[in-house]
């Protein structure tokens, strides 16, 4: 029995499959560790870990120091701090390459899963204990690397080819990540800043135990592994469409992985500037004080789950007319919308001068973000499932996902600049990025468009 015939047979919850629903909340719960633990990961570390006195106590400190000075010259508390958020976020979208192959040929999907999800968990109970931050950040790559495609993949699973829900799922699978993505600065951040950074640290850990029941609960609902008969069957090569259909996606991967250059400040410098440039006091009715810093980070994810259906909604009247933009055309607005962002914050640098600036401004500058991620995201996902070939798609996603490790590494560079510039012109440097991205991805829309319809 093949997958998609399997899939076909799936009960349905809602109008989808119910291993839906077991996909979404695994995921929710994933992106509750994974995003609760970056919220305070620099913070952490410019504030705590990092100072002298302390720094010295993290074991492999010295060489890692001692090996970006060697590429970037010498580092003071938050450049070094911003090139280890860069290191960490980067690998964490690297190593599901290896994921996806070990998934594709060796362990199927599901048992590739709970790999990676017992790691994440050890990753993050481990960063309760300072000497060992950097391997907790070592075994958290190691277990998102084996988790984040095939948690993916497994959603296109779920549909046979040519059914028009998937592209839903994928966007109501988003909304899970988000959620989670929501949550967790409001528990993890609060508990970090309020009682102690390893509280934070262990929150998220609780959170990924909790995914990983879920998805075990969830076994007979998911779309079986078809890795016996990948090992019984010979080896087929790749044939002329299924390479050009790969080396179309790979096209995009560069300017993509500029977007998340740009888009990968908001826990890095975006961070930053909320502490410290931020004038973070409400006065209202209801509540009067300071939001924590920690906070801002549920912002976006808020509004992905408040936007989706407007932009969905949005998509569909297009369609309708016939003026839907095509998904290559989607994703270069995507990167237009993280430039406009960026130049909201521009503003609100040269409004404040040397004061501080309205936290309105962040509030207007996450609006403009998540529309961005909106138009790029969610789509990118849907289009690996649907043009990738079946028996590779695991590490194609894992491919498509590696465009974060670009990002994320050009990000903490970027990121590194923070000290030394005036803050307008490092927010203009951030939106000539994203421009940049942006028409190099419009570039590319008319040849692109005859080898991404989906076979």
């Amino acid at each position: 029995m093949t997958v998609e015939t399997a899939s076909a047979r799936t009960p349905e919850l809602f109008g989808h499959p119910k291993g839906l629903t077991f996909l979404f909340t695994t995921e929710m719960w994933e992106r509750f560790s994974y995003y609760g633990m970056r919220t305070l990961l620099v913070l952490y570390m410019v504030k705590h870990l990092l100072q002298p006195g302390q720094a010295e106590t993290v074991i492999g400190y010295g060489a890692i120091k001692g090996g970006l000075e060697f590429l970037f010259g010498p580092l003071g508390v938050q450049p070094l701090s911003s090139h280890i958020y860069g290191l960490y976020s980067a690998f964490v979208y690297l190593t599901p390459v290896i994921g996806g192959l070990i998934a594709d040929r060796w362990l199927g999907q599901r048992r590739t899963v709970i790999v990676g999800a017992t790691l994440m968990a050890i990753g993050h109970f481990m960063m309760a204990f300072e000497h060992l931050f950097l391997f907790a950040l070592f075994v958290l790559i190691l277990g998102n690397g084996a988790f984040k495609p095939n948690i993916s993949t497994q959603v296109g699973g779920l549909y046979a080819p040519g059914d028009p829900r998937r592209d839903r799922a994928f966007s109501i699978f988003y909304v899970g990540i988000n959620i989670g993505a929501f949550f967790s600065p409001l528990v993890c951040g609060t508990l970090g800043e309020a009682y102690g950074w390893h509280y934070g640290f262990a929150a998220a850990g609780i959170g990924m135990l909790i995914g990983t029941l879920i998805y075990a609960a969830g076994w007979s609902t998911l779309p079986p592994d078809d890795r016996t008969l990948r090992a019984n069957a010979p080896r087929i090569p790749l044939d002329r469409d299924e390479w050009r259909r790969i080396l179309a996606l790979a096209v995009l991967f560069l300017p993509v992985a500029l977007f998340w250059a740009t888009y990968e400040q908001q826990g890095n410098t975006i961070a930053l500037w909320a502490d410290a440039q931020t004038d973070r006091s409400v006065n209202l009715l209801i509540w009067q004080g300071q939001i924590p810093v920690t906070w801002f980070q549920a912002f976006n994810p808020f509004m992905i789950f408040a936007f989706t259906p407007l932009v969905i909604a949005l998509w569909a009247w297009q369609a309708r007319r016939g003026r839907e933009p095509s998904t290559v055309v989607k994703m270069g607005l995507g990167c237009f919308g993280l430039a406009l962002a960026n130049l909201v914050l521009l503003l609100a640098a040269w409004q404040s001068g040397a004061g501080q600036a309205s936290w309105l401004w962040l509030l207007l500058y996450f609006a403009i973000v998540t529309i961005g991620e909106l138009y790029l995201s969610p789509i990118g996902l849907s289009l690996v499932t649907k043009v990738a070939p079946a028996r590779v798609v695991s590490m194609v996603m894992g491919m498509w996902l590696a465009t974060s490790f670009a990002g994320n590494f050009i990000g903490g560079w970027l990121g590194s600049f923070w000290s030394a510039m005036d803050k307008g012109q490092f927010f203009l440097m951030i939106a000539a990025v994203a421009t940049f991205s942006g028409l190099v991805i419009m570039a590319f829309n008319r040849p692109l468009q005859p080898i991404l319809r989906t076979p």
